[in-house]
């Protein structure tokens, strides 16, 4: 279990009973010691049920998390990079974070722009331009 609140901004804080850590025998580096030890870290954080995220920020997190949300609303982060537990909860916890971060971030809305006459011209010009390359590369017609 994660020790006391986790504080993601100033806004938002998760509280330990969001979070839940199981830990599994990791694959990779570690000799004989990977079969004995138990350093993996699967890091759920029901995030559907939780009150300190708003409405948007739930969506933008579902977004951002992929694969990693399941049906029920959890967000499941594997941690299993380094040898020892310790180390691979601290990644966990800091990636979970770094997701909660960034779907808090509301994106900047987007202002619909027109081109300008000048570069209106400019392409119809060039158009223009193509087009009379294009007629002095033809053969003379059969009249000619």
């Amino acid at each position: 279990m994660v020790d006391g609140p986790v504080r993601v901004t100033e806004r938002i804080t998760l509280q330990p009973w969001e979070l839940s850590e199981s830990f599994t025998r990791a694959s990779g580096p570690g000799g004989q010691n990977v079969n004995k030890v138990e350093t993996a870290v699967v890091l759920r954080f029901e995030a559907a049920r939780s009150p300190n995220l708003a409405p948007d920020v739930k969506a933008r997190l579902r977004r951002l998390a992929g694969r990693r949300w399941t049906e029920d609303g959890a967000l499941v982060i594997h941690a299993d990079t380094h040898r020892s537990q310790v180390r691979n909860r601290e990644e966990a916890l800091a990636r979970l974070v770094d997701l909660v971060a960034r779907a808090a971030v509301r994106p900047k809305a987007r202002i619909p722009t027109k081109p300008t006459r000048a570069s209106q011209h400019r392409r119809i010009e060039a158009k223009k331009t193509r087009g009379q390359v294009k007629a002095l590369r033809q053969g003379p017609g059969e009249d000619d």
